[in-house]
């Protein structure tokens, strides 16, 4: 019944506003003032100035932006494919920001320059083939070469050649809310595991019949670690939802299904070290350790992270993890001292 009330009160509300309106028009003509709707050439040349004004403040506030944000921009890729994905990137903003430049000032010059105005009558014009010609080929040709240099970029980034060595397997399995990483053995092969083997300790599903699992690490810690210059291939599973492994430094995105397994290889290049001694990184601790020290915080390090990038719930914002790159003397140290599943059993 409430609701019936308030559309009622609306709909009138409505009718009242329409009798207001007319009734003012009637006076007006009555009085033999000027129609309030007719547009005269100053209304024409306030509009055409002001339209002037948000243009020039749109191209503004666009060097402006890109000035303000440069700072919090990721550093230089991590991985090798990254440079690609970079590249691409690059290319399609400059495309993008050249044909903003051009076009946005020409539009609010010509909404100024054509502007209403009694004394001028407008041009009809019916067909101009050049013209078409122009605005549909160029466009085209652009937007052809942009597209065939994405589907090759794609190509290279998820067929990558592995023929000159064996990546290392990883899986990474995720869950409300968190991530865990299991390491192939000595063998490279990860052993079979299933949501329904998650049992006790067995938080992953580990399938303890498969002989390949034996040997296979289980990070008990929430750090992903990786060696520089060797190929990785991580291997996603999800317990409950759809999540999305992302490794923004590494330009890496995976979604991780439910009852299935994704995966994505690339091979790491700056370990975490060396990422530290960027200038851009440098500069941007820095100033991250400004504001925290202001809160009486501690000092922030940086590192390399893994995202779910997926609204998976409530905690989702908590839902990442440390990946280390180090040399491959670290690796194999930090692996030697790790636990294998068979020993956890």
């Amino acid at each position: 019944m409430d609701t019936f009330l308030i559309i009622l009160v609306a709909i009138l509300a409505v009718v009242a506003l329409g009798q207001i309106v007319r009734i003012f028009e009637l006076s007006t003509d009555i009085k033999g003032g000027a129609d309030p709707n007719d547009v005269t050439d100053k209304d024409n040349h306030i509009q055409g100035t002001l339209m002037v004004l948000a243009g020039v403040a749109l191209v503004a506030s666009f060097f402006w932006m890109v000035y303000s944000y440069s700072d919090i921009l990721l550093p230089v890729s991590a991985s090798e494919h990254g440079v690609q994905i970079d590249n691409l990137w690059d290319v399609s903003m400059w495309l993008i920001v050249i044909v903003f430049l051009i076009t946005q000032p020409v539009l609010f010059y010509f909404t100024y320059k054509y502007r209403g105005n009694k004394a001028k009558k407008a041009v009809y014009m019916e067909h101009n083939n050049t013209l078409e010609f122009v605005w549909t080929i160029v466009p085209a040709v652009v937007l052809a070469g942009l597209i065939i240099y994405g589907l090759t970029t794609w190509s290279n980034v998820m067929n990558p050649d592995h023929s000159d060595e064996e990546p290392l397997v990883i899986e990474v399995f995720a869950k409300q809310f968190g991530w865990t990483a299991r390491y192939a053995g000595s063998d490279n092969q990860l052993g079979n595991a299933n949501v329904r083997f998650i049992e006790g300790t067995n938080s992953l599903g580990v399938d303890i019949n498969d002989t390949k699992s034996f040997d296979d690490v289980i990070t008990q810690m929430p750090e992903l670690h990786l060696p520089v210059g060797r190929t990785v291939t991580l291997k996603f599973r999800s317990q409950d939802v759809i999540h999305s492994a992302y490794l923004p430094h590494f330009r890496v995105q995976m979604n991780c299904v439910p009852g299935t397994s994704t995966h994505f290889s690339f091979k790491p290049t700056v370990t975490t070290a060396d990422i530290r001694k960027e200038e851009h990184v440098i500069q941007k601790v820095k100033n991250i350790n400004e504001i925290r020290a202001a809160k009486g915080e501690e000092p922030y390090e940086y590192d390399y992270i893994l995202l779910c990038n997926k609204i998976c719930g409530a905690a989702h914002y908590n839902m990442q993890m440390k990946v280390i790159v180090e040399t491959q003397e670290e690796f194999d140290k930090w692996m030697s001292e790790q636990k294998t599943f068979a020993e956890m059993l």
